[in-house]
């Protein structure tokens, strides 16, 4: 019995223990809202009639689209600087606010911390849908291609020591967070609305995930207000013009006196696990062991030239089982320490 009641005891702490840690205190907001930023205008052809039905085609209307949608709070005595974060592909500002388990996303672990947070949804993505090119949205079937690209496992096996939670009600919410392209967007207007973003929050720290990396690192040349960024796995590079290396998917360089921006500025960069050494035989690996050696090559071409870029592998540094989502994974509160960590040693939390 004395070793039953130890026992029982023993379980009930850690229950306590347990209840303890998911405990938060409340989040003091001084101010939230939501707003449009950057977008275009465009109108049709002919005269618009007011006295026909609102459901007939007619030309000489409007319409505003190619706009970000923002949502921001700002916390009771808040840091100087503000964080900016922007989604990759399929992606909303969603992947910032939750995770598929129902935790706290990035954005609200660092609120806590005393930061202002911007939420963007890209043009022509989540609430910001309304654009001024039309295409096709279709509705194939996607599932298990974003499990595999993402490195949650190689479907329908999840990877060993995966810190993705593995129950079917978390799958379930982290297929329904993908989001389409409602609209044909090319990459400057992203940036020019993702600009405009910072026109209105000020100095701030952008970060990005995935396919909203290269748009980041020219939001950052374009617009001074960009004072940091923390990109998560990011899927492309943005070298000078002459200096990019073959796979490079950001496409061409850029002139060497904006590049020059991005050595002003510090940067850094995750990577999660399961990327290999070796070339496999699953081409989603290889493709984000490809990233990987961009990203180092990246990291030397711009410190070269007198920049501050950290590449940080997570299972270099002792932490494994992240997948590309890693400010969702299981260990996100983990990562914001690390993270939060660098962002002290570059005096970015005042």
């Amino acid at each position: 019995m004395k070793y039953l009641a130890i026992l029982l005891f023993a379980l009930a702490s850690n229950t306590i223990s347990s209840q303890n840690m998911k405990k938060q205190k409340p989040l003091i907001i001084e101010k939230q809202g939501a707003f449009s930023a950057g977008g275009t205008v465009i109108k049709s052809e002919g005269t618009y009639d007011a006295l026909k039905p609102w459901n007939e085609q007619q030309g000489g209307q409007t319409r505003h689209g190619d706009h970000a949608d923002v949502f921001y709070q700002i916390p009771e005595k808040h840091k100087q600087k503000s964080m900016i974060f922007l989604h990759g592909y399929g992606q909303s500002r969603r992947s910032w606010q939750t995770t598929a388990d129902g935790r706290e996303g990035f954005s609200d672990i660092f609120l806590r911390k005393g930061y202002s947070v911007y939420l963007v949804d890209q043009p022509g993505r989540g609430d910001a849908g309304q654009t001024i090119k039309s295409a096709q949205v279709d509705a194939i079937p996607y599932d298990q291609t974003w499990f595999t690209q993402f490195r949650i496992g190689l479907y329908p096996n999840f990877n060993e020591g995966v810190q993705f939670p593995k129950d079917e009600k978390s799958l379930n919410n982290f297929f329904r967070m993908m989001t389409p392209n409602t609209g044909n967007v090319d990459e400057e207007t992203i940036v020019n609305s993702l600009s405009a973003v910072f026109d209105q929050s000020g100095e701030g720290i952008l970060f990005t995930h995935s396919a909203g990396g290269v748009p980041g690192w020219k939001t950052a040349i374009k617009n001074t207000h960009v004072k940091a960024i923390v990109a998560i796995e990011p899927g492309g590079f943005t070298f000078p013009e002459g200096e990019v290396p073959k796979g490079n998917r950001a496409g061409k360089g850029v002139p060497m006196h904006g590049f020059m921006k991005l050595t002003k500025i510090p940067i850094v960069v995750y990577f999660g696990d399961y990327i290999p050494k070796e070339e496999t035989n699953a081409a989603s690996l290889n493709f984000w062991r490809n990233v990987l050696a961009t990203a180092k090559q990246w990291a030397k071409v711009v410190n070269h030239y007198g920049g501050d870029v950290t590449i940080v592998h997570l299972p270099e540094i002792g932490i494994k089982g992240n997948t590309h989502f890693i400010m969702s994974d299981l260990n996100n509160q983990e990562i914001a320490t690390i993270l939060n960590t660098w962002l002290h040693q570059k005096g970015l939390d005042n």
